[in-house]
């Protein structure tokens, strides 16, 4: 009998997903991407400029194998079903495969589900659609885009700065590292100073004098102040007001992956590994499961059955008076916005429920998203503050405090969430109205520069920016530390030389293209041809018009970076050594090249990994296979012929002595079975 083929991109939720919808599925997995642009024609775009754009798409590598056995099974079922995920890039991914496999309009359907649970996965097949090409021409349309900006702006950095890439998003992305960083050094700290009134159980501060205003710049000022008052106050004013302290929505990617940052000291990317555990599935007790739902989405919207079972959950375990609205989303973001928001996939399955089959991060993770999901749908905190006004010689002195008087959404979510009664004492029991301080303190500070960007905070602009989306900042982040344009100090980014050069080379030659407006119409238009209100060709066709003559420009009149020399003679023409750039980084040549071709074989002192175990004069380095797969070998080769496919950590094996190697955080001996715990 002939089989249903579902193909969805991780090998998780294809063992997931099969266990759900039984013998009449055959459930695989396209391990993500299989095709991307071909590097052929005009500059290796891998597109017909010619022919609107049309683009010429080979698989990706290692990926052949995987669409000849999926093209195998296609051609036996009855039926394919195309279940990837639900975002632009999901529909890209599910029409290449519609593509690839040769699959016809009546053989194929899509669906899409937001979590990975039985429920839904069955409920998705009742829905099942035709693929949205407006979607996958959005994402193919950025695809191109990105292509035509990256190839020809990185090889113009390239070859005349000593920077490794450009983009769209990511040289707007550096470039607000560098403009922060000239705000700071541009900074002039300006002095000031701060009076305050030290009561047995309070503090108040001096703000104003006769009800305008104050500010103390230098010491004398604060001094003549001080000489003016008395340690008597009068109480000239107490006033208490009500307020209600609501709950935040629940988590979209950006506010998950900020308060993973700050909170947990997650990466993005560990933030979004994990989320993707999550969502896929983890085995429990009964069964494999998807213990959140989709974790890339712009929305706050929760459905309707996961907000009737809150309730009662909340009803039953807090009470009817905890109950709370739910927040209206405001999202303009079509493509996202079909997803819901980051929740728990059922509000029955606690945190401490499921610890056990969880790792620690995980958990911790999971146990955040859980409780701000919930926290959302409860009743607001109500706090009582009052504020009070001393007067001391027509100067005066303010302090707040504050009490909660129903703790609402707090019940749940207090240890996420830093709010603290401060008391003030009742005022209304001084006689006279008047109250004595124990002492009056002058204090100097100074205005501080902008804070430099972190992972989260440079996430948090470019998203308030429009820039990128849920699925790229983790990418961006990655990409502008591993090109070498930002160092990490003290959990900040902080601009490296490069980063200023190939920003103002940038600034230069295209300063209206790569700009912060710029870039977020780019993105308004990309969602526009999600709407099928652009065609994407033509979109691409007025970008390239104006876009290619301004590079051909800039590689005619941009300087040329002369290259950094070492200091040392080349040994066989006497000409200065210098360093330059290659396929696999930097290396030690000639200045006369071609005329000498001459390279320095000695690895520089930062290339070293460590001594060769085997060898008395060899250092082991970073080398690469012909196929340009990274190895680690002795610089004395062809004498000796060590080498390591992990990278090698300088330790020796307690048992046996060999060399210990690392691999994704996971240290292990090179020749034997011992491995180092964490």
């Amino acid at each position: 009998m002939a089989k249903n083929l579902v193909i969805v991109e991780s090998p998780t939720k294809s063992k997931n997903i099969g266990q759900y919808l039984g013998k009449d599925y055959v459930v695989l997995s396209s391990k993500g991407h299989i095709r991307d642009l071909a590097t052929k024609g005009t500059y290796g775009f891998g597109v017909d400029l010619e022919n609107h754009f049309k683009p010429e798409y080979v698989p990706i590598k290692g990926k052949k194998k995987v669409i000849t056995d999926l093209k195998k099974e296609a051609d036996k079922a009855d039926h394919v079903y195309l279940a990837t995920d639900l975002d632009r890039e999901g529909e890209a991914i599910a029409w290449h495969l519609y593509d690839a496999l040769g699959l016809t309009d009546d053989k194929y359907s899509r669906i899409v589900y937001n979590e990975t649970t039985k429920e839904t996965i069955l409920d998705s097949f009742k829905h099942a659609r035709k693929l949205d090409m407006d979607y996958v021409n959005s994402q193919e349309a950025r695809r191109i885009l990105d292509r035509i900006m990256g190839f020809r702006l990185s090889k113009l950095m390239q070859s005349k700065t000593g920077g490794k890439s450009a983009g769209r998003v990511q040289s707007v992305a550096v470039k607000l590292v560098v403009d922060r960083e000239r705000e700071i050094e541009a900074f002039n700290p300006e002095e000031y100073w701060t009076i305050t009134a030290d009561f047995n159980d309070f503090k108040a501060d001096l703000d104003s004098y006769n009800h305008k205003k104050i500010e103390i710049k230098n010491e004398n000022e604060a001094n003549e102040i001080l000489n003016k008052l008395t340690n008597t106050f009068k109480i000239e004013d107490v006033t208490k007001k009500k307020k209600n302290k609501n709950s935040k929505a629940p988590y979209i990617t950006g506010s998950m992956q900020g308060d993973a940052y700050n909170k947990l000291h997650f990466s993005l990317n560990k933030t979004m590994s994990l989320a993707q555990k999550l969502y896929e599935g983890i085995e429990l007790e009964d069964g494999m499961v998807g213990l959140i739902t989709y974790m890339r989405t712009d929305s706050i919207r929760l459905a309707d059955s996961f907000v009737a079972e809150t309730y009662a959950h909340i009803k039953n375990k807090y009470g009817e008076e905890y109950v709370g609205p739910t927040k209206k989303d405001n999202s303009k973001n079509k493509v996202q916005d079909a997803h819901e928001a980051i929740r728990p996939t059922s509000i029955k399955r606690t945190p401490e429920s499921v610890k056990p089959y969880l790792s620690n991060d995980e958990f911790k993770l999971y146990r955040m998203i859980y409780y701000r999901a919930l926290a959302s749908l409860m009743a607001s905190a109500k706090v009582e503050s009052t504020s009070v006004v001393l007067d001391n010689n027509n100067y005066q002195f303010k302090a707040s405090g504050q009490i909660i008087v129903f703790d609402g959404y707090l019940k749940a979510y207090g240890d996420y969430e830093d709010t603290k009664d401060s008391i003030l004492p009742p005022f209304d029991t001084y006689k006279s109205n008047v109250i004595v301080s124990r002492e009056i303190t002058k204090d100097q500070h100074f205005t501080q520069p902008p804070a430099r960007y972190t992972e989260a905070t440079l996430r948090s602009k470019l998203e308030d920016l429009g820039i990128g989306r849920p699925s790229t900042f983790a990418t961006i982040m990655s990409t502008i530390k591993d090109r070498g344009y930002v160092n990490v100090v003290d959990k900040k980014f902080v601009p490296t030389d490069v980063a200023y050069e190939v920003t103002d080379s940038l600034q230069k030659y295209f300063s209206d293209l790569i700009n912060v407006e710029y870039t977020a119409s780019m993105e308004s238009d990309l969602d526009k041809i999600a709407d099928g209100n652009i065609i994407w060709y033509e979109f691409l066709d007025e970008f390239y018009k104006g876009f290619e003559p301004t590079v051909q420009n800039a590689f005619d009149k941009m300087p040329k970076k002369e290259a950094e020399e070492t200091g040392e003679m080349c040994p066989e023409c006497g000409n200065p050594l210098v360093i330059r750039k290659g396929k696999y980084g930097e290396f030690v040549a000639c200045s006369n090249f071609p005329a000498c071709k001459y390279i320095k074989q000695e690895p520089r002192e930062d290339a070293i990994i460590c001594d060769c175990p085997n060898c008395d004069e060899g250092k082991i380095i970073e080398k690469r296979s012909k196929r340009g797969k990274v190895f680690y070998g002795c610089n004395n080769y062809p004498k000796c012929k060590t080498a390591y496919w992990d990278k090698p950590i300088d330790e020796k094996c307690p048992e046996c002595g060999s060399m210990l190697t690392e691999k994704n955080g996971k240290v292990k001996c090179s020749s034997c079975d011992y491995k180092k715990e964490d």
